[in-house]
This record gives structure tokens, sequence and C-alpha cells, in this order.
């Protein structure tokens, strides 16, 4: 890279690093959800997934997941909006990944660079390429720690190795959950790590089976949990998906009245744009948050 290039990232990295987001109960929270997920560890150290309980019960409180880093506080899918984020309450991080010519995963939503005409797209630049402020998984990773649960919206499944190898190098793969709306390519995700939870992000309108059908063929593919959005969600198609040991996530929760009606069904995990909504919802059903 570049010495300038090199000199911007870095100095990225240092801004966002000026933040503290380690507030005590903001620990006590994160340290109570991921003992909460169900994950046991193996004598090697590592979770056994095999050995999970099935989650028919909801996570208690919910994860709150700032979507894009919280796009409504900061510019979205920086290491300034996923550190505020944090410091503003979410338990969980989302952002969209893709991966460099030179193989390395980053953070952005639509992976399109650059004005008009002139825009390229990720896959065909390298990392030295690309805006300082694009952050790199392993930039997020270094900022924030392994213990925090982050949802990827994976645009590229040829770039699944890249993440996960990077997961891996950072102890983080029992909290990374990679997105998708193919369950058959989810499946084969499986065979490549058995730590990662995987997650059908769909609509209800695409579903080509019965519900029931739908959600035993997810189980049996080794899927962990179900994303849909707001309005798709009803209290029976929770319990039907958790008969079925998968977890319920929910998206584009923006408003008050989404959050609650969500957070009234019981849901696992909650994506939003704005942290404090997502805090206030939850903290009037759950109490103190």
């Amino acid at each position: 890279m570049p010495s300038n290039s090199r000199a911007k990232r870095a100095d990225t990295v240092a801004r966002a690093d000026t933040a503290t987001t380690k507030a005590p109960a903001h620990s006590r929270r994160l340290s109570s959800i991921v003992s909460s997920l169900g994950v046991v560890v193996s004598a090697s150290g590592g979770p056994d997934r095999h050995d999970d309980p099935v989650p028919n019960s909801p996570l208690t409180p919910p994860l709150l997941f700032a979507h894009r880093g919280g796009r409504a506080h900061a510019p979205e899918n920086t290491l300034e909006a996923f550190v505020l984020a944090l410091q503003l309450g979410a338990t969980g991080l989302e952002s969209d990944v893709w991966c460099t010519a030179d193989g390395v995963p980053v953070l952005h939503h639509d992976g399109r660079i650059g004005r008009m005409l002139r825009r390229r797209t990720i896959p065909t630049l390298a990392l030295q390429d690309l805006p300082p402020e694009v952050p790199t998984l392993a930039d997020l990773y270094a900022r924030v720690g392994s213990q925090i649960p982050l949802s990827l919206d994976v645009k590229e499944t040829e770039a699944v190795s890249d993440i996960l190898r990077v997961a891996s190098d950072h102890g983080a793969l029992p909290q990374l959950w990679l997105c998708h709306p193919d369950s058959e390519l989810l499946a084969r995700w499986r065979d490549l790590d058995s730590q990662v939870v995987l997650v059908h992000s769909t609509r209800l309108e695409r579903m080509s089976s019965g519900l029931e059908r739908w959600a035993a063929d997810l189980a049996d593919a080794g899927i962990d949990a179900v994303n849909l959005p707001e309005p798709d969600w009803s209290g029976g198609l929770v319990s039907l998906f958790r008969r079925f040991g998968l977890r319920c996530l929910g998206w584009d929760a923006q408003h008050p009245r989404q959050i609650d009606r969500l957070l009234r069904m019981h849901l696992d995990g909650i994506f939003g744009d704005h942290v404090d909504r997502l805090v206030d919802g939850a903290t009037l059903l759950h109490g103190e948050f």
C-alpha cells in the first residue's frame, strides 16, 4: 500500500480508538448475552455446536444489532459508527462484507466506490485503492474485540473462506453470524465451520414450500436462524421456528412501534438504524438493560 494511503488508513483507525467502548454495564450485558447463546465449549477451547441445547426459548434480553453500525448516528459502516453504536448500548453489530481483489474482507454496503460513471466495484480493487474510511474486517475486530456478536450480510459467496480466516485469526468464530438468502448455499457453509452462526435472510413471499417444511429443511441443513423483515413476523411464526430449534431475527425495525412489536413477540435479535430506540424499547420491556 502506498505510504500516504497507509497513513490515512492508520489515522482513521486511530481516530476510532479515541472512544472508549467498554463501559462496565455494557460489558456485563454483553457477557450475559454471550453466555445465553447456548454455545458449549469443548475441551479444546472451541465451541461444539453439535452439543448445543435446542434454542426453544428466546434470548433474554434479545440481541440489539446496530444496522450498518447504527447509521442514524454516524456515517454507516465506519469504525466511528461501530464504536458509537456500542457506546449507545448496541449488543450486536451488523454490516455487509465484500472482498477486495487482493483477498481482504472489507465492510461496505453496496460494494461500489467512486462517483457516478467512474464508480468501480470493490472486488475489482486492491485494498490500497479503497478510501481509508472503508474498514477491513480485521480493523473492526482489532477495535471492538471478538466477543461482540457480528452479523455480516455476505455479498460475495466466494469470499466466505477469507471471512472465516479473519474471524478465526481473531478468535471470533463463535460470535460470527453469516447471513444470506440462499439456504442451500448456507448449508454448504456449515461444512466449512461448525462454530459460525448461519442465518437465512429472506422474506415470506420468497418461500417456495409450506412454513413447516421450510423450517424443517433449514434445521436439517444446520442453519441456525431465520431473519425476516419486521412486517413478516407474527407470534405464530416465532413459535413455529422455535419448535425446530431456529433463532428468530427481525430486520428493518426503525420506529418505536415496530421495535416494540418485535420485542413483545420475543424475537432473539432485532436489526435497526436507531440504537437509542432499540435500547429504549428493550429497557421498557426488560427493565435495566
